[in-house]
């Protein structure tokens, strides 16, 4: 069975065809420029890398040309549209109403319109996504897969929020969390590489990349994470400011002539690392400039350490304890030095880290040391996977 998962943003597609037979990546892709000059499709298999340049309008322009990329008599990878047995489509938000993936419907599309709102940019494009693969795919099977599903096991205490009970009733303004499916691979990918039953198991999932999330995962069910209402709440990023003084924004506003959506872009596009530096959004980038000597170079990262070591600490006292810590995405997968900084001083946790070990970039490994209590990992996530076993496993 062959699985093509759909990632759709506002104005690029990334997609995956993946042979759910031994779970191998056949095909990869990016489609770039969707409805600007310069539009570009590249896909990566076997085969090489494969690129097209054309005019590419829509989204649906998009999803007929990885159609035509995957089908290429040189470049391909499969004889026809016909041998795709299903589509799993990331969606970010799935608001309350669903705590698994779902099959796509008609009545599952008009929640996801009404879900927009709560996330403008980015379940426009992942609708648009759904509809253009339904007109060119016709009766193939779609999926879709939430960021925020995973997050729905949250009790009360970890999603309601300290204001007036009301907005929650009347407008559900709540945590929801994100980057759930990521969370719950390497989750479980962990409990698989440790042979224990996640059942069993306490552990904190360090998502890092530009953006970046924690979360508690307490017998496989999320109990708390650090994004929010909207991927802007929690711990620094590489443009997003994290959790700050809910009166920073009114101040901007009400004294600094600001307008909301220049907050909004502000806090979104302009904070986090990059803000704090001045140097860029891209960790490599900033820790060069700190080797360098740039003192606020030093700073951003010394500020994204110190806020994910608290929040290690807080899930740790939250859950009564942690077995394993995950180090996962870019950042988390590629970069020693965060993770040994994140990590240092948390040994009265009984957290320790081998620095031989903990050399390891982009690879599945252990790097705790052999006496430490808690056992931490690099997990390299597969987000694409997880959806395409989503995908298979609502078809049968």
């Amino acid at each position: 069975m062959k699985v093509l998962v759909i990632n759709c943003g506002s104005s690029s597609l990334k997609y995956q065809l993946i042979d759910m037979t031994n779970e191998e990546c056949i095909a990869q892709g990016l489609v770039e420029r969707i409805g600007l000059e310069g539009s570009v499709l590249t896909q990566k298999s076997d085969k090489g890398k494969y690129k097209i340049n054309e005019e590419i309008k829509n989204h649906k322009d998009a999803i007929n040309l990885v159609l035509k990329a995957l089908v290429d008599e040189e470049n391909g990878v499969i004889s026809s549209m016909d041998e795709i047995s299903a589509v799993g489509h990331r969606v970010v938000h799935g608001g309350e109403r669903y705590a698994n993936s779902v099959v796509v419907d008609e009545e599952v599309i008009k929640y996801l319109e009404e879900c927009a709102k709560l996330a403008p940019l980015h379940n426009p494009p992942n609708i648009i996504g759904i509809r253009a693969c339904q007109e060119i795919m016709g009766d193939t099977p779609m999926v879709v897969v939430f960021d925020t599903a995973f997050h729905q096991t949250m009790p009360e205490v970890a999603y309601i929020y300290p204001i007036e009970y009301a907005l929650y009733e009347n407008y559900k303004i709540r945590k929801y969390g994100f980057h759930g499916t990521s969370h719950k691979y390497v989750s479980n990918k962990l409990a698989e590489v440790m042979g224990k039953d996640i059942r069993d198991l306490k552990i904190i999932s360090c998502h890092l990349g530009n953006g970046a999330s924690l979360a508690a995962v307490k017998g496989g069910k999320s109990v708390d994470t650090t994004m929010g209402f909207t991927p802007l709440e929690g711990i620094a990023m590489g443009t997003r400011s994290g959790s700050i003084d809910p009166s920073i924004p009114t101040y901007l506003i009400s004294e600094c002539n600001y307008t909301a959506e220049e907050v909004a872009n502000l806090l979104n596009k302009k904070s986090g690392v990059l803000g704090i530096s001045g140097v860029s959004s891209d960790f490599r980038d900033i820790e060069k400039a700190a080797s360098e000597g740039n003192k606020r170079a030093q700073l951003a990262l010394d500020i994204f350490h110190y806020k994910i070591k608290g929040q290690i600490g807080a899930y740790a006292a939250q859950m009564g304890g942690v077995d394993a810590i995950i180090f996962t995405a870019g950042v988390g997968e590629n970069g020693p030095e965060t993770r040994e900084a994140c990590l240092s001083g948390l040994e009265f946790l009984g957290i320790k880290v081998d620095s031989e070990k903990n050399k390891v970039r982009g690879k599945l490994a252990e790097i705790s040391s052999d006496d430490s209590k808690v056992k931490v990992y690099v997990v390299p996530t597969n987000e694409e996977l997880m959806i395409a076993k989503d995908t298979v496993r609502l078809q049968k």
